[in-house]
């Protein structure tokens, strides 16, 4: 099986990135968030694989961390999701965020992603909350939680649309409590979500 590929990235589609290796150019399929990060035609990158073999075909799926992959395979392990859906699913959520939506069992957040209505992802969080890893930080939840459910609905969208972006929540959620507190209860999302990025940039 392979397990990790090195190469020349060659070309893009849609869903996918031919990355040759050697001269020989293996098609990989990766989530949005895994083709945004890779660097340009031309360039080197490295992806970690995970190998499906079928009866009339052998696919190969592409991630940049340990944890993408991992939350690969844990995710088709739900009833009725495969490796499309599993993609899209890490195409809108980090793995990070992923963590959170088990840990919180926020089945909205888990119902963001394409292909998730609300019955699956009631599903999801359930059956994935004894497997899932914890978020990073989350030992430091309940204050967290506790904070965060005194914003305005306009802070706690912007909280999860940086979780979305692959923050650790507690980060997400400091930025964003600071940015209402000094914009203001009628600031936004997209105000507060740029004041957001700013500070964590800082």
């Amino acid at each position: 099986m392979i397990g990790k590929l090195r190469g020349i990235v060659d070309s893009f589609d849609a869903d996918e990135i031919v990355l040759d290796v050697n001269g020989v150019g293996y098609c990989v399929a990766a989530s949005a968030r895994t083709l945004r990060a890779l660097p340009p035609r031309g360039e080197t990158a490295e992806l970690l694989i995970e190998t499906q073999v079928r009866e009339d075909a052998i696919k190969l799926y592409g991630f940049l961390t340990p944890s993408e992959r991992e939350w690969f395979r844990l995710l088709q392990s739900v009833q009725g999701i495969g490796a499309k859906v599993a993609l899209g699913i890490l195409s809108a959520l980090s793995a990070d965020a992923l963590s959170t939506a088990v840990a919180r069992q926020d089945k909205a957040m888990m119902a963001r992603a394409p292909g998730v209505g609300p019955k699956l992802a009631a599903r999801l969080v359930l059956e994935l909350k004894d497997k899932a890893p914890a978020p990073a930080g989350f030992g430091d939840a309940p204050a967290s939680v506790e904070r965060e459910a005194g914003l305005p609905k306009p802070a706690q969208d912007a909280i999860l649309a940086l979780v979305g972006l692959g923050y650790a929540h507690t980060q997400a959620a400091s930025a964003i409590a600071k940015a209402s507190g000094e914009l203001g209860a009628e600031a936004q999302t997209a105000t507060l979500i740029r004041a957001g990025l700013k500070a964590l940039a800082q």
